[in-house]
């Protein structure tokens, strides 16, 4: 990675927020490598290295500090100036694939050699692929020390350490202190529950908190989700196991405060890097509003609500299905919709109301009479269709998927248009540069009428062309779904959306 040497200096001795998580800082006399904004007086410039992420600071034989706490600042995002291939390699790792398998294995899941892969992540993360999973595995272990008042041993496996020795040995190796004795350093004395579990997932000022509420709640799924008193709060399944989750905002930094209700704790690095998709935690606002700014519609808009995110989902084929819920009618229709869906089909849990169900399985859906909740045949039988290739393999939300090659087998399956497809990738698979062209409100935002003048004026915004669509939609208001069926009778067929609004 090449770094401005000048503006990480720079950054390093204001102690400037908006490049935490962006690059690390290897102090040569002490061999400690810290965070941009940490507090301890600031090294001489001869002293210091930079390093575009903690793995490969820990791979130069730096250990962190224990001031400012690297395992706690905002992640990078996936697709932040990598590769595609390193991109969807880093997300697999956040899913533990290196847990299961090795480097081999890694790479032929993603289509390369493992030669290839290697020297991608020295190019790109200045570290291997084992080096930036050990990284992570010792990051979060260090955040439940501190966080949480689980035994060691669940701490162990819950970072994916095979045994309470090598998470031992991890620790000493690394921080130069037992887990037990880095307890005792705890910053916070955490008070919770049996089964329950909080955490601060730190981002990148700004982040508009109150427009990404607005925007799930609208598309909340009754009896799953929820959005009230500033909070999300939703049911979850995984690994046949599930439970509740509850996300606020923190009070005094810029971090999420998140409450998680489940019954097995090794699950938690997986639901903790879900979460971190769902809100988009690893987002560069900066960078992001400097390429849309360039666009005099993109600057008035970035200007007025600074910090947008990309709302992701907990589960790609729930949002797949909520998306074909909304093709053609409004987003509150779709959502009472999604709601009757989940009362005939889902499976219902303990939780307090109005959190009552899970979401139906694709397996559950496959065969199911989707249109006895009130859907046309021809949207009920692509919901089964949808199901079917998702139980069949031949359609996957995983994070080896190519965003491009799913795009094109999604639009082959029945009842899938271009919007879908595009609206589909820009959340489950957290796409930067899907843009459903086609949408009634983007093009009443931009004022345009033909999707192909709006696809041509969006190439100026790539790689963010979905934040864009964020940022026109946050511009205009929703359609009413009788106003849609009277554009849609009225456009000519060219112009047709498969959807039209953002469902």
């Amino acid at each position: 990675m090449e770094f401005d040497a000048r503006i990480c200096s720079q950054a390093r001795l204001s102690r400037d927020a908006r490049f935490d998580g962006r690059f690390f800082i290897g102090v040569r006399t002490t061999r400690i490598y810290c965070r941009p904004i940490c507090p301890v007086r600031a090294a001489k410039e001869e002293n210091v290295r930079y390093f575009p992420t903690a793995a490969a600071a820990a791979e130069a034989g730096y250990r962190p500090c224990l001031r400012c706490r690297p395992e706690s600042s905002p992640g990078t995002a996936a697709w932040s100036g990598t590769s595609t291939t390193v991109s969807r390699a880093l997300r697999l790792i956040s899913e533990s694939a290196l847990e299961d398998a090795g480097v081999e294995e890694l790479a032929a899941r993603l289509g390369v050699g493992s030669r290839q892969l290697r020297r991608l992540f020295l190019r790109h993360l200045g570290a291997s692929p084992i080096a930036v999973a050990k990284t992570r595995r010792l990051h979060f272990a260090k955040k439940l020390i501190d966080e949480t008042n689980l035994s060691m041993t669940q701490i162990a496996s819950a970072a994916g350490f095979g045994s309470v020795r090598r998470f031992n040995a991890a620790f000493r190796q690394t921080y130069k202190r037992t887990p037990t004795q880095i307890r005792r350093l705890a910053h916070f004395a955490p008070q919770q529950s049996e089964d329950e579990y909080s955490f601060r997932l730190h981002f990148r000022p700004p982040f508009q908190w109150d427009a990404l509420l607005a925007f799930l709640a609208r598309r909340a799924i009754p009896g799953v989700e929820v959005i009230e008193s500033g909070c999300y709060r939703r049911t979850i399944s995984l690994n046949g196991d599930s439970g509740t989750l509850k996300v606020s905002l923190a009070d005094r930094e810029p971090a999420l405060q998140v409450r998680i209700s489940f019954p097995e704790p090794r699950w938690l690095f997986l639901i903790v890097e879900r979460l971190r998709r769902i809100f988009d935690l690893g987002a560069d606002p900066i960078e992001i509003a400097t390429r849309l700014t360039t666009d005099p519609l993109m600057a008035k808009l970035t200007k007025a609500k600074p910090g947008l995110r990309l709302p992701g989902c907990w589960d790609g084929f729930e949002l797949a299905v909520r998306a074909i819920l909304g093709q053609q009618i409004s987003v509150t229709a779709a959502s009472t919709l999604a709601g009757r869906l989940v009362q005939n089909f889902g499976k219902q849990i303990g939780a307090k109301p109005p959190l009552t169900h899970l979401f139906p399985t694709a397996e559950l859906l496959a065969d199911a009479d989707v249109g006895r909740i009130g859907l046309p045949k021809n949207r009920a039988e692509t919901i089964r269709v949808l199901a079917r290739a998702v139980v069949e393999g031949r359609i996957t939300f995983g994070s080896e998927t190519n965003v491009d090659e799913f795009k094109a087998r999604f639009r082959e399956l029945q009842g899938i248009g271009d919007w879908t497809a595009q609206y589909v990738a820009m959340r489950a698979l957290g796409d930067p540069d899907s843009f459903p062209a086609g949408d009634l409100g983007l093009l009443r935002s931009a004022t345009l009428d033909d999707p192909r003048e709006l696809a041509r004026r969006a190439e100026a915004w790539r790689p963010w062309r979905a934040y864009a669509a964020l940022y026109l939609w946050q511009g205009s208001e929703e359609v009413d779904s009788r106003e849609d069926e009277r554009r849609l009778r009225t456009k000519p067929r060219r112009l047709l959306p498969r959807a039209a609004v953002a469902g």
